[in-house]
């Protein structure tokens, strides 16, 4: 039987240890933090379901247009619904701590070996585990690395758990801040901006580019900061966060160009660091690039045979859904399976924000650089029936399609639920559907779906 030790119990982990049982492998499961991982315990599971509360607050909030008076509403919203961050907490807490429960009980059924402990390599076909009662070597036919990150922290901005925040950190609070100062527009930023924004929070968005959200569609950043500022949130451009202090119940962040911004809560989104430290990687001839991510190929293998890594310490795409493919993909190859490498361009992804951001396949900017020969149509949401009944009017529906041939090879859906409905285009990615195959399937009238075959029949006339 063949002898797989996994380090690290999140998506990347998990995933691979139940494709490793499924084919018959001897699995171990060495883990810390708690199964699950950061994914599950302190980022997207926590952070979805403080994103969920903030949903329900936006949607009171914009009730009054579709007719909704509530009790003791006379004019503002303030009276009429408010937040119990303490309770919102709370539930973010045990809800994390249930998926995590479901998840090693999977395992165990498995037949997984749960080891708590720290694990490091100690060449590539053995692993040490130091545990509470002391170590204990394993050996293994395959070892793969699935140790994710940490928050990144500036030197001059130390949290302290309390008023200077990691998004780690921000459901032990117990009442709303005064004022969020989020630096970071990033996706971590921006959906934290967002959410405590409909949570009743006065929010300040500290961004260091022209925009928030960089790294994303710039028609879709751009409906999404004109929503932020529109309830009220004030987003700083062109702003580099220099150090945060704290003096009593208030931070001040210093900025670049010796402005202050003050509030009472500073929340960090600066980036992420691997954990590939104390993991015996140079010993054992596994290689790391400049920043310290473990170097993988499109299969998860490390430069040492035998030893994979998956997830955010490789870097390659900081994704729960991306860590838990580079794991299944690593169990595969190593156990001898029918595999497919990683392809990046069939990756969807989505911002939580309000409204929500879902992308596939190329982009805009990969196509206005000529990276790929494609053409493009923008549908706005504002001309759709369902997203009028439902009072929306921000977002839109874009399709890119290849010239001559009218395959689809990207999207973008700007709108409530946006991450359900790019599954429909993530679906055309994958399977090379054409505009035709998709304006010619059935939607359901009225949908918000329909925005799609109707982006798709457009392009019909492009192509």
């Amino acid at each position: 039987m063949t002898r797989v030790v996994i380090i690290g119990g999140g998506p990347g982990g998990y995933e691979a240890a139940l494709v490793g049982a499924q084919l018959g492998a001897e699995v171990t499961v060495v883990d810390s933090d708690g199964v699950g991982g950061s994914a599950v315990l302190t980022d997207c599971v926590p952070s979805k379901t403080l994103i969920a509360t903030a949903e329900l607050m936006t949607s009171v909030e914009e009730s009054r247009q579709l007719g909704v008076r509530l009790p003791g509403h006379r004019g503002d919203l303030d009276s009429a619904a408010t937040v119990d961050l303490a309770a919102v907490n709370a539930r973010v807490k045990s809800l994390a701590a249930s998926q995590s429960t479901d998840i090693a009980g999977k395992l165990e059924a498995e037949g997984v070996k749960l080891l708590t402990g720290i694990g490091r390599l100690d060449g590539p076909e053995r692993v040490v585990v130091t545990t509470a009662s002391g170590e204990e070597a394993l050996d293994a036919d395959a070892v793969l690395l699935a140790t994710g990150a940490h928050p990144r922290v500036l030197a001059t901005a130390q949290p302290d758990g309390e008023r200077i925040l990691t998004w780690e950190q921000v459901y032990d609070l117990d009442d709303l801040p005064r004022r969020l100062i989020v630096v970071g527009s990033g996706v971590t930023g921006a959906e934290f901006a967002s959410a405590y924004n409909a949570l009743g929070c006065d929010v300040v968005l500290i961004s260091s580019r022209d925009r928030v959200l960089p790294g994303e569609d710039a028609q879709a950043a751009g409906v999404l900061e004109d929503v932020l500022t529109r309830r009220g949130v004030t987003v700083v451009a062109r702003a580099r966060a220099q150090s945060v202090t704290r003096e009593g119940d208030s931070v001040a962040v210093m900025l670049a160009d010796g402005g202050t911004v003050e509030g009472s809560h500073c929340l960090l989104a600066v980036g992420s660091i691997p954990n590939s430290h104390n993991l015996g990687l140079a010993e054992a001839g596994v290689a790391t690039d400049e920043r310290a991510f473990i170097t993988v190929d499109r299969v998860s293998r490390t430069t040492a045979r035998g030893v994979y890594a998956a997830g955010d310490c490789t870097g390659v795409l900081m994704l729960a859904s991306v860590a838990a493919m580079q794991g299944r993909i690593a169990m595969w190859h190593a156990l001898g399976d029918a595999v497919a490498p990683l392809d990046l361009k069939t990756v969807s992804s989505n911002v939580f924000t309000a409204p929500e951001i879902a992308t596939v396949g190329w982009s805009q900017q990969a196509v206005d650089a000529g990276e790929v020969d494609a053409t493009g149509v923008m549908l706005p949401l504002a001309g759709n029936a369902r997203a009028k009944m439902q009072g929306v009017s921000d977002g839109f529906v874009k399709l890119f399609c290849r010239p001559g041939t009218g395959i689809i090879v990207g999207g973008v859906v700007v709108g409530p639920r946006a991450s359900e409905l790019i599954h429909a285009v993530s679906l055309a990615v994958q399977g090379r559907l054409t505009v035709e195959d998709v304006a010619h399937a059935f939607t359901v009238y009225p949908s918000m779906s329909g925005s799609i075959a109707e982006a798709a029949r457009r392009l019909h006339t492009h192509w």
